[in-house]
């Protein structure tokens, strides 16, 4: 972007948007450069602002978000939180930012884990289903084009009908299961195997990995 070594000095936001894991080098390279009234803006999947601060090495303003990468299409989900320092003003303008690329919720720091694992992560879930479903529709003898675009515009029409018809997901499934139907056939077969549970399972895991990274 263009950056260079003492363009900070004058910031009055900063987004640290770098892998948790870079965390201490990145800020070793700015934190000479920050003001002190700057506002620190952390993408940082699982990093408490607790640790922001101590790897700065003093107090400083923190807002913590979890967006996902459907902000990328302005269809964005992020998570806002108020860090060490911050004050409801610094919320209110983050907030404001993040809207114009999707939609947002105000939570506290100590939900992020499960944020991270619902709505940072999710867009991975619905990915890899996808991929499953291309994969069936192969076996069950479709071409893998032919079979690309009926899983594909069915994700996207389900996710329209979720959005527009004013019905929550389970009314939805309801009014497309017809009694011992085709549909019926395979929401039973996913029932058989536990689905519920792994989807459970699966968003502990995210969870549990994001609290690990906080630690």
């Amino acid at each position: 972007y263009g950056l260079t070594s003492g363009t900070l000095h004058d910031a009055e936001a900063v987004i640290l948007a770098v892998k948790p894991q870079d965390l201490d080098k990145c800020v070793e390279e700015f934190k000479v450069e920050l003001s002190g009234r700057v506002l620190l803006v952390s993408l940082l999947a699982g990093v408490k602002s607790s640790r922001i601060s101590e790897a700065i090495g003093r107090e400083i303003r923190i807002i913590r978000t979890m967006p996902n990468t459907p902000i990328l299409l302005l269809e964005g989900m992020s998570a806002i939180a108020k860090g060490e320092n911050a004050s409801d003003n610094d919320l209110a303008w983050v907030e404001r930012v993040l809207s114009q690329s999707g939609k947002t919720v105000i939570l506290e720091e100590t939900q992020l884990d499960a944020v991270t694992a619902v709505s940072g992560s999710g867009p991975a879930y619905f990915f890899g289903f996808v991929e499953a479903m291309i994969k069936a529709a192969i076996r069950l003898g479709l071409s893998e084009q032919d079979s690309k675009l009926l899983v594909n515009q069915t994700l996207i029409g389900a996710a329209k009908m979720i959005e527009e018809s004013g019905k929550d997901a389970g009314t939805l499934r309801k009014e497309v299961t017809s009694p011992n139907g085709t549909t019926a056939a395979a929401l039973a077969s996913f029932e058989s195997s536990g689905w519920e549970e792994t989807v459970y399972e699966a968003m502990k895991a995210a969870k549990d990995r994001s609290e690990e990274l906080s630690n």
